[in-house]
């Protein structure tokens, strides 16, 4: 079995400034729906890994957030698709936890949780923060140029690995080969 970890804000959803508050504010951009789906017939197992810290500032409650994944993960079943789950970090960016991206405690959680190593599979995010979380578990850091993605494809420099980098996720979920055996 392979994992795939998305980021959430600016991959999967469209990101504010403002922070995503609501489940109405959560609006999915185009495609990553399908693409969340096709990953899945593909016979990955995909996860979310996001920082929250919108949590911490007061900003929305976790029934708040419940309810923005809970939108997600409906969306994503209307495709066909399933998020095996979504890994969060709730803290503040002062509080130096250890699962805030560019930390990677948040895919140590996803590891333990789904009994997969995720050396050497995608992480797909729009930040520089995910990419080097990415790096720092040894996963393959993935670029996509939605939300923070165009400003971050700028900055692929100050990382010390390649990155591969898509227009969107659905752009990368269709270059992605079928694991043998499964549906796709």
């Amino acid at each position: 079995m392979s994992v795939i970890v998305l980021d959430r804000d600016g991959v999967i959803n469209y990101d504010s400034a403002d922070y995503i508050k609501s489940a109405d504010e959560w609006i999915p951009l185009p495609g990553s729906m399908e693409a969340i789906a096709r990953l899945c017939a593909k016979g990955y197992k995909v996860y979310i890994a996001t920082n929250q810290a919108g949590l911490a500032r007061g900003l929305f409650t976790s029934a708040d957030l419940e309810a923005m994944h809970q939108k997600l993960q409906s969306l994503v079943q209307d495709e066909g698709g399933e998020v095996s789950g979504i890994f969060f970090c709730p803290h503040h960016p002062d509080e130096h936890c250890l699962c805030r991206k560019p930390q990677p405690g948040l895919l140590d959680q996803i590891q333990t949780h789904s009994g997969i190593s995720i050396r050497g599979m995608p992480f797909v995010g729009d930040s520089l923060k995910d990419l080097q979380a990415a790096l720092a578990i040894n996963a393959r850091p993935i670029l996509v140029r939605t939300g923070n993605g165009r400003k971050t494809e700028a900055r692929l420099g100050e990382l010390t690995s390649p990155v591969e980098v898509f227009d969107d996720l659905l752009q990368f979920a269709n270059q992605q080969e079928a694991i043998p055996g499964s549906s796709a």
